[in-house]
């Protein structure tokens, strides 16, 4: 399995994972802000850290075009909840 995240602009999302099993991550981009919309991971790729990895580094990505993430997608916004400091913002 490929362990880099990819950034698929033609479809808006980022991509971790082989052939038919890919993880996606989906998003869009207005005022500033990476909206992450939705992420999918396929049944045989769950349960390895897969989305965790994908969030990752979708947030590296997002942050090293300075742009705000929004997290509309349950999965990242639970992401960011344990880890608060992926929002490149600081606390005060």
């Amino acid at each position: 399995m490929t362990e880099t995240v990819r950034d698929n602009p033609a479809l808006a999302r980022f991509e971790l994972g082989e052939g038919d099993a890919l993880a996606v991550a989906h998003y869009r981009i207005a005022d500033g802000a990476m909206i992450f919309t939705h992420t999918e991971v396929p049944w045989r790729l769950r349960g390895q850290g897969i989305a965790t990895r994908l969030i990752a580094g979708a947030l590296d990505a997002a942050r090293a075009r300075g742009l705000r993430i929004v997290p509309q997608c349950s999965f990242v916004a639970d992401y960011l909840e344990r880890h608060p400091e992926a929002t490149g913002e600081s606390a005060g």
